[in-house]
């Protein structure tokens, strides 16, 4: 063979290598898990029929709380065409969380009350098809100044002895009236008093991601306002549904109900092919 056509022949070889390679790799996520793809030349990432434009030089796929352990196949394209690695879904990991509420009207509700959570729930899931240009980068800013250890995202929840949708985002205690911040520029898309909530923020951020600021004693902001990342959108309070003040903080990211540590942390600690 000519040398100038091993040349050729063997760039090949190591270029089917290096993808067969990445396209074996297999990665771990859990339900409400992210997975982060870094690479150079991306054009695209998508899941299945969805594609979506890179972030900070990464494809990112957040896994919904819900998602069932299986496998699942992520894809990206870049400049030398399209790779594709699986990500197997791990067991559901989270914990039982026992609540008790001594107004058992938040549990057992009125048919009044019932119709009004529908209609609430109704109108907050038109939310999650919201699309736009990013404005964030990651990590977000923390949404209190002084950010405690919180959690029991995912947590498997029983009110009053009665089981109720997991937990899909993260309580913080906070002292009645502390500041809460939007944790990066965005628009607010609903501003309300909602049943299980109560008074609520959510703000999009682009590209599908909306944060969630609830059970707040007051709002500060609009739907239709423009926020800043820091800005203050409401004070911490125990509206809806709540045993005291704190603040629930969530995220869904194209409609995936995602754990928030993961988007206030470094990137660098999230799972995915390298």
């Amino acid at each position: 063979m000519h040398r100038g056509g091993l040349g050729v022949a063997l760039a090949l070889m190591v270029s089917l290598a290096t993808a067969a390679s990445a396209r074996s790799q297999e990665v771990t996520a859990p339900p409400g898990g992210l997975v982060r793809w870094p690479g150079e030349d991306l054009e695209r990432c998508g899941r299945g029929g969805q594609a979506w434009t890179p972030i900070d030089g990464a494809c990112w796929y957040p896994i919904d709380l819900l998602e069932q352990a299986s496998s699942i196949q992520i894809w990206r394209d870049t400049g030398g065409g399209r790779e594709s690695v699986p990500v197997r879904v791990a067991d559901y990991p989270y914990p039982v969380q026992y609540i008790t509420l001594e107004d058992d009207s938040r549990v057992n509700l009125s048919e009044a009350d019932a119709a009004r959570a529908a209609r609430e729930s109704k109108r907050v899931g038109a939310l999650w098809s919201t699309d736009g240009p990013t404005r964030f980068a990651l990590p977000l800013a923390a949404p209190l100044a002084e950010l405690p250890e919180g959690g029991r995202f995912g947590s498997r929840r029983f009110f009053n002895d009665q089981p109720r949708s997991p937990h899909s985002g993260a309580d913080f205690g906070a002292a009645a009236g502390t500041p809460v911040l939007s944790v990066a520029a965005g628009t607010v898309v609903m501003a309300a008093d909602l049943f299980f909530s109560g008074k609520s923020i959510f703000v999009h951020h682009g590209d599908g991601l909306i944060s969630m600021y609830f059970h707040l004693s007051e709002l500060a902001v609009a739907e239709g306002d423009e926020v800043v990342r820091g800005e203050t959108v409401g004070l911490v309070g125990a509206t809806g549904r709540a045993t005291g003040p704190h603040l629930h903080f969530g995220v869904r990211w194209r409609g995936a109900r995602i754990d928030p540590a993961l988007l206030l942390s470094s990137p660098e600690t999230l799972p995915g092919p390298r």
